[in-house]
């Protein structure tokens, strides 16, 4: 896989527990931040297929014989006595 080198702008305390973060788990700050990147990519990118498929079910897979259209009124189901 083809590497881009990335400059960031981080504040210093979030860089240093950052830091300290990488070493507790024996890696590197650019490992960690990779990481947590394709862990973001992977949520967002998880996220929008299963939204993608739940449209699909709703738009699609429950017809229930009406077409869209109800005989009754909003009115008339909730109608009290």
């Amino acid at each position: 896989m083809e590497r881009q080198n990335l400059t960031l702008s981080l504040p210093r305390a979030l860089l240093k527990k950052a830091k300290i973060l990488a070493a507790r788990r024996e890696v590197s700050l650019s490992e960690l931040i990779r990481e947590a990147i394709e862990e973001r990519v992977h949520e967002d990118t998880g996220y929008q297929k299963a939204r993608r498929r739940h449209t699909h079910t709703l738009l699609e897979s429950f017809d229930l014989g009406t077409n869209g259209h109800l005989e009754v009124s909003r009115e008339d189901l909730h109608e009290r006595d």
